[in-house]
């Protein structure tokens, strides 16, 4: 492994965190980087240019997966020669290979991995969500106890000078001690007068996914049925919600969150992340969350069309329609194809372009394509969670 101080462009799309970076190959690639993952994942191009061959006659490797709805699932496995990220380079680095088609479909770019958290295990590694962009360290000499001292979980500071004063707080960053028993970070938070661990995950576009066993949410904005969610697995409905009770990470508070239930680990997802820069030591077992404001955070209402779909450069192919909003009343289904929003075809739709139509238009105009005809279906769009 050779990590040199390395710094490279990033995009939050779809809250997903993604770098890109040219190889010896001359060819530029894209990955989302996953805190909460604990594997890495390649395209199988990707993996025949620059995976090890396997010995002759050795039969395939495979591992089995848990994917997010918590069914498994088993994928071919391979190890990279080198995974490089600008100057940084990382030598026989574990990945298994899967299919990005549906994920650069929705993303409108090509993906071709999934870095798992266990690649910077010996680098320190910032996410920049703010400032979008990636920034890759040698990890400082370990200091002595002396100079431990002052990380404690909460918020730490620069030292007072010459005065013997204790350090002045920084109220917009909290380092956080974090459990890595599972090969990705768990830290505690903190909602109402209940704690409970979280993972932080930048490899879900979402914002608080809550496992609701042994804590006491109230809502203020009853669960319901959302959006198709995607998983290594299969395709599930999701649940969503807004509580009273703020979520406390270390100082930072986020006020009435939307949320996600699930029966998995709890986690926060990127769509609060991307108001932090995060900075990752697994050296200390520390995090450091940093934001560029004062103040809480709040969430916007969540604006939706009642439709899921998956996306590919001619057509989006309805998954589902969101049972009791206004569209479960017009003639769309599963199955239905859209070619075109507000008469342009849906290639001319970027994620980033049509999520900026959702928050501002009243209704979108969806052209589905029905045997050799098209029908042109006024959709309106609503708040799915006030």
């Amino acid at each position: 492994m050779e990590v040199q101080a390395t710094t490279l462009p990033a995009r939050v799309i779809s809250n997903f965190f993604v770098v890109e970076s040219r190889w010896d190959d001359g060819r530029t690639y894209r990955f989302i980087v996953d805190t909460g993952s604990s594997t890495s994942y390649v395209s199988a191009d990707l993996a025949r240019r620059f995976a090890e061959k396997e010995k002759k006659g050795a039969p395939p490797r495979t591992v089995r997966v848990r994917s997010a709805g918590g069914g498994e699932v088993d994928l071919p496995a391979v190890t990279l020669r080198r995974l490089t990220l600008g100057a940084s380079r990382f030598e026989r680095v574990p990945a298994l290979i899967y299919d990005f088609a549906d994920l650069s479909g929705h993303l409108g770019l090509p993906i071709d991995g999934i870095i798992g958290f266990p690649v910077f295990r010996n680098t320190l590694v910032t996410l920049d969500y703010p400032g979008a962009q990636l920034i890759l360290a040698p990890h400082p000499a370990l200091p002595g106890n002396p100079a431990e001292r002052g990380v404690s979980g909460t918020n730490t500071g620069p030292a007072a000078v010459g005065n013997g004063a204790p350090p002045t707080p920084a109220p917009r960053t909290a380092t956080l001690a974090f459990n890595l028993q599972r090969g990705t970070p768990l830290i505690p938070v903190q909602m109402g007068n209940e704690s409970f661990f979280v993972l932080i995950d930048s490899g879900s576009d979402g914002s608080l996914s809550l496992n609701p066993a042994g804590l006491h949410p109230r809502f203020v904005q009853s669960p319901r049925r959302g959006t198709l969610i995607s998983t290594l697995e299969g395709d599930r409905l999701q649940l969503t919600g807004r509580i009273t009770q703020p979520v406390l990470v270390g100082p930072h508070t986020i006020e009435r969150p939307i949320l996600d239930l699930t029966d998995q680990l709890s986690s926060l997802g990127g769509e609060l992340l991307r108001h932090f820069t995060l900075t990752f030591d697994q050296r200390r077992n520390l995090v450091t969350f940093t934001r560029d404001t004062d103040g809480p955070i709040t969430m916007e209402a969540r604006r939706h069309t009642g439709l899921s779909f998956a996306r590919s450069a001619v057509y989006w192919r309805v998954l589902s329609v969101i049972p009791d909003t206004p569209t479960a009343a017009l003639p769309v289904q599963a199955g239905d194809l859209c070619v075109r929003i507000n008469g342009e075809p849906v290639e001319k739709w970027g994620y980033e372009r049509y999520a900026a139509l959702l928050k501002t238009a009243a209704k979108i105009t969806c052209t589905f394509l029905t045997g050799a005809k098209e029908l042109d279906v006024e959709v309106p769009i609503f708040e799915l969670v006030p």
